[in-house]
């Protein structure tokens, strides 16, 4: 077990160092600012569905055109909104979050070559 006197000074190539960086942090929000609220919609769209399909039997079994209903349709459209986010993803984190994360990476990479390690480490 390490004691305060034997423990290693910041290594800027470990973990701990690099989620302690702001561009890390900023990274993290901006993947966060993303995530969570889609996801929150996409569970609320789906929960809709499952209400609808559980209390409006009426409303979801109403023809739409031959044998096509309402709740056929809104199935549909939940294997539509999956792909539709999926790509939505892709194009936000090659935009938005895969820049930042190269520079973190590159960053991390550079400090590691600068300060080469320890031995003992």
């Amino acid at each position: 077990m390490e004691t305060s006197s034997t423990a290693r000074p910041a290594d800027p190539d470990r973990p701990e160092h690099l989620e302690q960086s702001e561009e890390f942090r900023r990274l993290r929000r901006s993947f966060r600012g993303f995530a969570f609220p889609v996801t929150a919609g996409f569970i609320l769209w789906y929960l809709l569905y499952v209400l609808l399909s559980s209390y409006a039997p009426g409303l979801m079994g109403a023809k739409l055109f031959g044998r096509v209903n309402v709740a056929l349709v809104l199935g549909l459209l939940q294997f539509a909104s999956t792909f539709t986010i999926a790509a939505w993803y892709a194009r936000y984190a090659d935009r938005h979050l895969d820049p930042p994360a190269a520079a973190v990476r590159e960053g991390r990479t550079a400090g590691a070559l600068a300060e080469p390690r320890r031995a003992d480490s």
